[in-house]
């Protein structure tokens, strides 16, 4: 009888023992994609397009997040700026309607499309790559971390079956929503705005705070046709006077900010193609104030019924009180049963405390600030610094479009201080509460994404757990060979001669941009065809020793109006090259240029004439090539002659 009694417990023991490891499924991987959103997404393509074994874990159903899964598909920003998977996208958006005039359906963005095409392109482009791999619906629950504080992987719950799942990685990108990979890990982060007097940034914030921006349940609307009444049933607490101010045919209480379109411009806002349109209105719309930063996911999608309400009860106030009634939810766009958006629009989460803090100064004046960071960009932007408050009244109210040109955004943004094995992208990164204002929007969030990708993808391919360990010219050189910008030049792209050329040098500091805050479309010219003063050219040449005497020389004997020849062009370039390398023996300079102009994609060589910009970038790199001769850190600064 013991023998059977043993018998029979081992057997039970074997049983949940081989229960047990069904239950949890182990991957190793070389980069781990901690979310399919906007930056998840462009991050594991981008990953496995350099070769690397790369998961991407979602937990929801589909790519592309606040693109798709959120439903903000009006895209903000980066109109003029088509810089790698950002530009690959809209290309495909392009395509599938027939050209950019058939997106430009509203007059809040120039590209719009429907956001369950926007996840169709996203998995196209995934299932392309080889070296992808996608899970849907897994929850992330924790980071492992090793003793050294090394981010190892992480864990995720099955949300059919709550089985595990466990993924090591040689390196974890965090491109969740709220930056929860961070947090698990203990990677010290922010949350909430920073007084100025602690960012030295003028903006009046008076003091820190744990105050974020409203986030939007999205709703898509579709035209059923004259006649037909979608009208919803009147949600609960449903009072119009909440949407009072909201457009100026419904304007009654004047203490509330003027609007400043009529209720008819109002919906046709972001007027998708399809006859649909996407309700992400500001102000008195469908914003909602909820902070589920520090909330469980079940807290969270508790809350978030709060949101849901907001937005439909702004449904409710379209059809009902201003007669919108043949626009009802759209029955073609999200798999939920509510037809509402599969996730919120979350504007802001936790903030990475990265090797550099990303701040207005830095947007505003970049050539004038002790770190140089421009010279370590990896992604682009140019929508103004745009903060949502209104639902929030302890909210400073002044953050609305705040005035900069457009940007780069530094490497060292995505790197923490101290941790090994993460890389931090989507909204998480490390920049001021301000400046997230800006760097939150799709196309640049999507760039950072790529970033990360490469970032990541280096490391694990160079055996490095510290990502902070690989040169930021590395990242550049990369991103540049997937077409993305380092520089954010309105006027010059990918079709532009001199293109790759005048990206380097812009990332060098040898010769600059002029800056334009511009409404919704900030701008920086490079202006290629313009001339410059010899004075000019030599007094913007960053400090590299041991060429800082003969540039003073230089300096001394400059006429400020001048215009910079091409000889002399090249004879300051040849004298920086000497200066800067050993051993180098240069002969008729000129000659030698005069032989390789044409090969160079130049024309009309002259050495008396004035040189343009684009001459003098393409001169500069193909001469002296500073990109690769100079290397940087993470704050900008040269590190060798």
């Amino acid at each position: 009888m013991l023998r059977i009694i043993l018998t029979y417990l081992l057997l039970c023991c074997l049983l949940v023992s081989h229960q047990l490891i069904q239950a949890q499924r182990v991957l190793h991987v070389d980069v781990l994609v901690v979310g399919g959103g906007a930056s998840g997404i462009t991050a594991g393509i981008q990953a496995a397009r350099l070769n690397v074994k790369t998961l991407v874990v979602e937990e929801t159903t589909w790519l592309g997040g606040m693109l798709s899964a959120a439903g903000v598909s009006a895209t903000d920003g980066n109109h003029l700026l088509p810089s790698g998977l950002w530009g690959e996208f809209r290309e495909r958006i392009y395509a599938h309607y027939g050209g950019a005039s058939k997106v430009a359906t509203g007059w809040v963005s120039n590209t719009h499309f429907e956001p369950h095409v926007a996840n169709q392109i996203w998995k196209e482009m995934a299932s392309a790559e080889k070296n992808l791999q996608i899970i849907y619906q897994h929850q992330f629950r924790s980071a492992i971390v090793q003793k050294d504080s090394r981010i190892s992987g992480a864990r995720f719950i099955n949300q059919q079956n709550e089985s595990q799942l466990v993924v090591y990685a040689k390196q974890v990108i965090d491109a969740t929503e709220l930056g929860d990979v961070m947090a698990s890990a203990g990677v010290p982060f922010d949350v909430g705005m920073e007084a100025s007097a602690i960012t030295g940034e003028n903006v009046q914030v008076p003091a820190t705070n744990d105050i974020i921006q409203d986030l939007t349940y999205v709703a898509i609307l579709k035209d059923y046709g004259r006649g037909v009444d979608c009208t919803i049933a009147k949600p609960a607490g449903y009072d119009p006077t909440e949407f009072d101010g909201s457009c100026l045919d419904f304007y009654q209480d004047t203490t509330r900010i003027k609007p400043g379109v009529d209720c008819a411009k109002m919906i046709t806002y972001a007027k998708l193609p399809g006859n649909k349109y996407m309700l992400n209105w500001p102000g008195h719309g469908n914003d909602i104030y909820l902070n589920l930063i520090n909330l469980t996911p079940a807290e969270r999608a508790k809350e978030l019924v709060k949101a849901k309400q907001q937005t439909l009860r702004y449904i409710y106030f379209l059809q009902h009180q201003l007669g919108y009634k043949n626009l009802g939810l759209a029955d073609d766009e999200f798999p939920t049963s509510d037809r509402l958006a599969l996730i919120p629009y979350n504007r802001e989460g936790r903030r990475l405390k990265g090797v550099i803090r990303f701040k207005v100064q830095d947007i505003s004046k970049p050539f004038d600030q002790e770190f140089p960071l421009y010279r370590t960009g990896i992604a682009v932007g140019d929508y103004p610094i745009d903060h949502h408050h209104r639902k929030n009244p302890a909210a400073p109210q002044h953050l609305g479009f705040y005035p900069i040109p457009s940007f780069s955004i530094p490497l060292g943004a995505l790197l923490p201080v101290s941790n090994s094995g993460l890389v931090v992208a989507e909204k998480g990164i490390s920049v001021s509460n301000v400046v997230n204002g800006t760097t939150r929007l799709q196309p640049c969030v999507l760039l950072i994404g790529q970033a990360a990708g490469v970032l990541a993808a280096l490391a694990a391919q160079n055996k490095k757990n510290d990502a902070r360990q690989i040169s930021v010219r590395e990242v550049q050189s990369i991103l540049l060979q997937q077409k993305a910008y380092l520089m954010p030049y309105a006027d010059v792209n990918l079709s532009t001669p001199g293109f790759y050329s005048i990206q380097r040098i812009g990332a060098c500091g040898f010769l600059r941009g002029k800056g334009q805050p511009n409404a919704w479309a900030n701008r920086t010219w490079f202006e290629p065809d313009s001339m410059i003063t010899v004075y000019q050219f030599l007094s913007q040449l960053p400090a590299l020793m041991p060429v800082n005497n003969q540039i003073s020389k230089w300096l001394e004997s400059a006429k400020s109006e001048d215009l910079l020849s091409v000889g002399r062009a090249v004879e300051f370039i040849e004298g920086i090259k000497k200066s800067t390398r050993k051993n180098t023996n240069v002969n008729s300079s000129n000659a030698q240029v005069s032989s390789s102009w044409t090969t160079w994609g130049l024309s009309n060589y002259n050495p008396e004439r004035a040189i343009t910009k684009r001459e003098l970038a393409i001169l500069l790199d193909k001469i002296i090539d500073p990109f690769s001769t100079f290397p940087v850190n993470h704050l900008g600064n040269y590190t060798s002659p």
